[in-house]
């Protein structure tokens, strides 16, 4: 699939989407939204990737909310199917069972902070700015972030920056526990990089399993969720990744996984 709204690239284990039109600050449109979805199902289909990056192009922004100059032409209706494309790509993006980090190298508002929400974890520039700005225009947020941010940082602060629409720096969120760490912007893609090669060197089956195990089990109650860990504990045990990671402990060497999810 050739894309003109977004850069897909694989190297290694690791794959990144860049969102492309700086021109507009990475809005998302409806062909930029088509573009994203399609290399997700890449990404899912590629057995050999382990964590997928998103970040921005150009110096300003990672994805400035939605354009406004198309929203502004919807009804309630195409306003409602544009909400429910963007819900399904970001449950297709949290759905991934593979490690997804945010490179958030500057404004994340609107679709971009849910997009980071979304994410597995997010490391910021020290010029990001995130925000759900749609009160100001007449809006609210419409690709999850009424219910994810609560999840997060908790419903009070949520409603506060929901309901004044105000951003934040990169170090305020950081605080209200969005980020997990800010770095100066021209070091942020080495310091994502070192994590997710860190990351891609681990075991792709107990990857899943973790994700999977955390994700789930912050939707049910603790003696559910332990359940749901015994499960995925197990199943890792039936990999091929768990017998090479104990054997390399006993052996004294590197682990080498090469466990899969198919097959």
């Amino acid at each position: 699939m050739g894309y003109e709204n977004i850069i897909y690239d694989v190297d290694g284990n690791i794959a990144t989407i860049t969102f492309n039109r700086p021109k507009a600050l990475n809005a998302l449109n409806g062909a930029l939204l088509k573009e994203l979805s399609g290399a997700l199902d890449d990404v899912q289909a590629n057995e050999d990737i382990r964590v997928l990056v998103l970040t921005g192009s150009g110096e300003k922004s990672f994805v400035a909310g939605a354009d406004i100059s198309e929203l502004a032409t919807f009804d309630a209706l195409q306003g409602k199917a544009f909400a429910q494309t963007g819900h399904g790509i970001i449950a297709k993006l949290q759905q991934m069972p593979i490690a997804v980090v945010a490179a958030v190298n500057g404004f994340a508002l609107g679709g971009g902070s849910e997009i980071a929400l979304a994410c597995d974890f997010v490391y910021a520039s020290e010029n990001a700015k995130f925000g759900l700005p749609e009160i100001t225009l007449g809006l609210i947020p419409g690709f999850g972030g009424t219910q994810r941010l609560p999840r997060l940082i908790g419903a009070n602060l949520a409603k506060e920056l929901i309901f004044t629409g105000r951003m934040v720096s990169a170090g305020e969120a950081m605080r209200f526990g969005i980020v997990n760490r800010v770095v100066p912007a021209d070091e942020l893609m080495d310091a994502v990089m070192k994590t997710a090669k860190d990351i891609a060197a681990k075991g792709r089956v107990s990857l899943r399993a973790a994700k999977q195990a955390v994700n789930r089990g912050l939707d049910v109650d603790l003696a559910t969720g332990c359940a749901i860990e015994i499960d995925a504990f197990a199943l890792c045990m039936a990999s091929p990744d768990a017998r090479e990671g104990t054997s390399a402990f006993l052996e004294k060497r590197r682990a080498e996984f090469k466990g899969r999810l198919r097959g």
